[in-house]
């Protein structure tokens, strides 16, 4: 009998797996056994690798053996993908595939966080399809403990979890490894929030690249260039992928931006009008709730920056 995908020389081995390791066409992939094996795309996944479509970490794949040699037959349908805005701000970028939770990494100060920047990390997580959960770092830097107090109890509010952290004194940390050991998990956000030092405060024996600040524009040195799936010592994976030096979304409608604002879907349920922007329209229960405080006016200005920037980019 053949198998579905084709025919399988006798001898031949067709497993699953899951990447763990991308780059260079060499893909490095953990099997099911916890084997890791190296292996490269059969011919028509080159191709659609060319046309833009990539395996990226994350991805369950089949792989087939006749030797010694392996190849990555197939791509299983995603749950979930982390897609940004690519480089010239038009083509997207896939990053990394079937994650469970992103943790949205700030620092209180140095780079300091904004409404701004936070906003566009949690609406990245949401397109995405992931849970979101806030992480502010750098609590020991001075003036930290008062950034600290505006914007976690905000977003607390919003509806998110959010926690505190510094990853030099180890404050929170143990709250933060909780979280990272269920399930398959990323750090996202832009260099120099620490997010390779929360790891190393996590699972030490990784001990990853950290990088100091340039000094001119206080923004970090990229020390993740490559991505991959690591293994923590507790038994959670996470997806280390490199900064973020522009943080937007990708292929997310204008009238699809009102989902990213989980507190807008209760309001949105009174709006007299079928499709509502949440602009200009009469009887807007999002408007409504936004005068009537229970929306942060600085979500809103967000939610209409996001949705200007969704149609310029049809």
């Amino acid at each position: 009998m053949v198998p579905a995908g084709g025919f399988v020389y006798p001898g031949a081995v067709r497993v699953r797996g899951r990447v763990h390791e991308a780059g260079g066409g060499v893909y490095r992939i953990r099997l099911q056994d916890d084997r890791e094996i190296e292996a490269s795309l059969r011919g028509r996944l080159k191709q659609q690798r060319r046309t833009g479509s990539r395996v990226v970490i994350g991805d369950i794949v089949t792989v087939g053996s006749s030797g010694d040699a392996w190849t990555i037959e197939s791509v299983e349908e995603r749950s979930t993908e982390l897609v940004r805005r690519g480089r010239g701000g038009r083509a997207p970028k896939l990053l990394a595939a079937n994650l469970d939770k992103a943790f949205m990494v700030v620092s209180a100060k140095n780079p300091d966080a904004t409404v701004q920047l936070i906003d566009r990390l949690l609406m990245l997580g949401e397109a995405s399809g992931m849970q979101s959960i806030l992480v502010i770092n750098k609590l020991d830097a001075p003036g930290a403990p008062e950034v600290e107090a505006i914007f976690a109890p905000m977003y607390q509010t919003v509806g998110y979890e959010v926690l505190s952290v510094s990853a030099e004194t180890g404050v929170g940390v143990e709250l933060l490894c909780q979280r990272m050991c269920e399930g398959t998990s990323t750090l996202i956000g832009p260099s120099g929030v620490g997010k390779s030092s929360l790891l190393n405060a996590v699972d030490p024996e990784l001990e990853l690249r950290t990088g100091e600040l340039s000094r001119k524009t206080q923004t970090g040195r990229h020390t993740t260039v490559s991505s991959r799936i690591i293994s923590l010592a507790c038994g959670g994976l996470v997806a280390d992928t490199p900064g973020f030096g522009d943080v937007a979304l990708w292929g997310v409608a204008p009238e699809e931006i009102a989902a990213c604002f989980p507190e807008f879907a209760g309001p949105s349920e009174l709006c007299r009008f079928r499709g509502c922007t949440h602009v200009h329209e009469p009887d807007c229960g999002v408007r409504a709730a936004l005068e009537a405080g229970d929306i942060f006016d600085s979500r809103y200005q967000s939610y209409l920056t996001a949705r200007v920037e969704a149609e310029e980019a049809r």
